[in-house]
């Protein structure tokens, strides 16, 4: 069962970084083709601008999520309406490996699916694993938006340039995939364990490892470790991106180029 919830949970969370940050990435490029920054930046920071856009796009994955646990507690909640009380407890007994337990049941295979089903996701820590859940969603989302962000600013009318500036963003979301797959199959592995830290790996890696146990797999130093870290992350990329995008949502009719988008990040005020 752990590997089947850290294996969903770290995949839902590669998704929604693809999904919500391309839809950051495609409003910041809209507002700009549009010349609406042009008039908006009159009124408000840039960096204010971009984070109202991450902040609005993020509201909505988090209702989303909100709308899933809601979705998953009464398909729950539905499933034990089905079951009778007396295979419920059959079925524990047969998890729980008393004899003969296993013969007493055989009649109702639709009842002993339900009741199977049940008591397996009733054996996982929902609260935490949703809570954890939750914390690698939005803080993920932040420390990718940002860059999204950035991206977005900087791409003029040609929808194509985005994807060779896109590809320092990419590229570790899709090798966090990869290292996922090994980490539900060896949680405790070195790889593993520091692709759980690391932030741009970070929330899909620590959520294939966190089923397997708390603190048992993961060590609470771990955890904690990986939390501030990915905080800390999202903080710089915040700053660097804040810097790309005040440059770059008001610059038309040049192509930019990863090297110049770097010089925009560390350039003095």
């Amino acid at each position: 069962m752990a590997y089947k919830v850290g294996y969903g949970a770290g995949f839902l969370i590669y998704i929604t970084l693809f999904l919500y940050g391309a839809m950051v990435m495609r409003g910041v490029m809209e507002e700009k083709t549009n010349r609406i920054a042009e008039v908006v930046v009159s009124s408000v920071k840039p960096k204010q601008l971009m984070l109202g856009k991450i902040i609005g796009i993020g509201a909505v994955g988090v209702t989303q999520f909100v709308l899933w646990v809601l979705l998953i507690v009464g398909l729950t909640s539905l499933i034990g309406l089905f079951v009778p009380a007396e295979v419920m407890e059959q079925v524990n007994a047969m998890n729980n490996g008393v004899p003969g337990a296993g013969m007493a049941v055989q009649a109702n295979q639709t009842a002993i699916a339900f009741a199977e089903a049940k008591h397996t996701l009733s054996s996982v820590n929902w609260w935490f694993i949703v809570g954890c859940f939750l914390f690698y969603f939005v803080f993920g989302y932040l420390f990718y938006a940002a860059l999204f962000a950035a991206v977005g600013s900087a791409v003029n009318e040609d929808p194509q340039d985005a994807q060779s500036l896109m590809m320092p963003i990419t590229m570790p979301i899709i090798f966090s995939i990869v290292i996922m797959m090994n980490a539900v199959t060896r949680p405790e592995s070195a790889l593993a364990t520091w692709a759980s830290i690391i932030p741009f790996s970070s929330p899909i890696v620590m959520m294939a490892r966190l089923p397997f146990g708390v603190p048992g797999t993961v060590p609470y130093w771990q955890l904690a470790l990986s939390m501030v870290s990915l905080v800390l992350g999202f903080l710089g990329t915040t700053w660097l991106s804040a810097k790309i995008y005040r440059t770059g949502i008001l610059m038309y009719g040049k192509k930019v180029t990863l090297k110049e988008m770097w010089k925009w990040a560390f350039r003095k005020d």
